[in-house]
């Protein structure tokens, strides 16, 4: 108790407390993106089993005209979990052939990931001017509002699919609640597909996605003063057929017992016991509008990579 009065803790603290006492434990999987988790993240995208950003990125680049022109000349773009905006420069573009500047605010968790993302736009999009905005949705998307004008909101990479049903639904019910008739929302939405396709996008063969998943230990470990063993921990992915997700766990690989110093806490892990750290849902066209119709949205249009791996879809206010 003296070190939590003495130390300011991270506003995180808390959100790992109570997931490592729950049963079964539990992290949120905001606590990826540091530093060293956003540039892990970034070499994932690259991997050859990790379709999802290339394909996604097929998209754009087959029909960023199509979607600028649905969107319609005048919007400011709003990206939500923008990243270093890898994919976002093919889009912009397409609007700045159609306006004459376009406002982008880059919205994001990671400051170095957005401090990356307005270098890139500067450097390859012309006619564009970058807004970053570092904010945590789990307090809301009360940001929208200083966006003037008609927005064209993002939300790309299929980041929805680490919101379960009952989330996700309330959570763009937040986003709709903050725009106006005649906005917009890009949704992307990776697709259900074979599970020899899901499994190596989320174990590949070298072991990017196991240092992405183990550095959320090491985070806790420098930030509050943990002592787990990376070691003594292994990654786990599961494609569970009846909820249409793949799911992501650390699993101990011993009886141990770990430390967290600046929260006086001690948890102890059974042989094979693990910490569920991502979902990721496969989603259907019927699971789409399941969750943008009761937030208030209206599907407009949905565009589609060649072999219907992911689709984007244009929903409006």
């Amino acid at each position: 108790m003296i070190l939590r009065e003495l130390v300011s803790l991270p506003s995180f603290a808390g959100d790992v407390e109570e997931g490592l006492l729950k049963r079964p434990k539990s992290l949120p999987c905001k606590l990826f993106y540091d530093r060293a988790g956003s540039a892990l993240f970034e070499e994932i995208t690259d991997l050859p089993e990790y379709y999802l950003t290339r394909t996604e990125l097929a998209i754009l680049h087959d029909h960023a005209d199509q979607i600028a022109a649905a969107a319609a000349p005048g919007v400011a773009v709003v990206e939500l979990g923008s990243g270093t905006a890898a994919k976002t420069c093919t889009l912009l573009q397409a609007l700045s052939r159609r306006q004459l500047r376009v406002p982008y605010f880059p919205v994001d968790i990671s400051p170095a990931a957005l401090a990356d993302a307005r270098e890139r736009v500067e450097l390859q999009c012309s006619g564009v001017s970058v807004r970053p905005v570092v904010a945590d949705f789990s307090h809301g998307f009360a940001f929208l509002r200083d966006v003037p004008g008609r927005k064209l909101v993002l939300y790309l990479g299929s980041s929805i699919g680490n919101f379960d049903p009952e989330d996700a639904v309330p959570m763009l019910g937040q986003i709709c609640a903050e725009l106006r008739p005649g906005d917009a929302l890009l949704l992307g939405t990776d697709l259900a597909k074979d599970p020899a396709v899901l499994l190596p996008a989320y174990d590949d063969a070298q072991g990017v996605t196991e240092k992405f998943n183990k550095n959320i230990l090491r985070r806790i470990n420098r930030e509050l003063g943990a002592d787990f063993d990376l070691d003594f921990f292994r990654h786990v992915a599961l494609w569970n057929a009846k909820q249409s997700r793949m799911e992501i766990y650390l699993e101990s690989s011993r009886p141990q017992t770990v430390t967290l110093g600046l929260l006086s806490l001690r948890v102890k892990f059974a042989n094979g016991e693990r910490i569920h750290t991502e979902n990721s849902y496969k989603y259907t066209l019927s699971m789409v509008r399941n969750m943008l119709e009761p937030a208030g949205f209206a599907l407009d249009r949905t565009w589609f990579d060649e072999r219907k791996w992911f689709a984007l879809h244009l929903a409006r206010v």
